[in-house]
């Protein structure tokens, strides 16, 4: 359950996520440099290793959301989504991140959509895994958003397209402030399925934000719901 949106910019993009989960799950870890086959690397991480959203050194960030419209599950022993982003976060371009998560055993791996922003070539590539095909799309660079959930993931990304759509009529659209504002929204009402998701079972447990720009890329994170953020003091690392 989450939600990605990405605004575009001439020369780097801006890029802001929710994490949802359930209110059981184990607390993830904060954004941390990491030097992977001589690549640095920003990524936040489950304790066991595993990531949601990952920046290189190339300014190429990574984000997976669950695809839950796929109802079909694994089978026997599972592999956890947070090691598709930790096979793909070194490449500079679709075709080795491509080849990268190629290797990993799919079929042992619950259906997921992989984001990839490559702002070198102005290129967004999802890659769409559905236990039986790992199908590429292309997007093209322009604001945007995804948005999945396990409650129900159509109304959902109705509900939530629609408040993406309203708030990109507003002078400030694709701002920073306009677009933290968005991430702790709970048009049209807090709930289930409000960008800043609340129900009696899960919530949005973080916020993570990534800024490239021509010499400077950061990544800026709130554990919690982004509605307090106000309260909370994000760790911000970046080169």
């Amino acid at each position: 359950m989450c939600t990605v949106t990405f605004v575009a910019r001439k020369k780097g993009y801006a890029l802001g996520m929710n994490r949802d989960e359930q209110l059981a799950r184990v607390v993830a870890l904060p954004p941390s440099k990491k030097i992977i086959n001589g690549c640095r690397i920003l990524s936040p991480s489950e304790p066991g290793g595993g990531t949601w959203i990952a920046l290189n050194d190339s300014g190429v960030t990574f984000a997976l959301i669950n695809w839950y419209s796929i109802t079909a599950r694994v089978n026997g022993e599972t592999v956890s989504r947070g090691q598709v982003i930790n096979a793909a976060c070194t490449a500079k371009s679709p075709d080795t991140a491509i080849a990268a998560v190629g290797q990993l055993p799919l079929k042992q791996i619950n259906p997921f959509r992989l984001i990839g922003v490559f702002p070198t070539i102005k290129k967004i590539v999802e890659w769409r895994w559905d236990l039986k095909r790992l199908v590429r799309q292309r997007h093209l660079w322009h604001d945007q958003q995804w948005i999945s959930s396990g409650f129900d993931e159509p109304m959902a990304q109705r509900v939530r397209g629609r408040t993406f759509r309203n708030v990109l009529k507003q002078k400030s659209a694709g701002s920073l402030g306009w677009l933290r504002r968005l991430h702790r929204s709970h048009a049209p009402e807090c709930g289930a399925f409000s960008t800043c998701m609340h129900r009696t079972d899960a919530i949005t447990v973080s916020y993570t934000e990534i800024v490239l720009a021509t010499r400077h890329a950061a990544m800026r994170y709130i554990r919690g719901a982004p509605c307090k953020a106000s309260s909370a003091t994000p760790a911000c690392i970046g080169w």
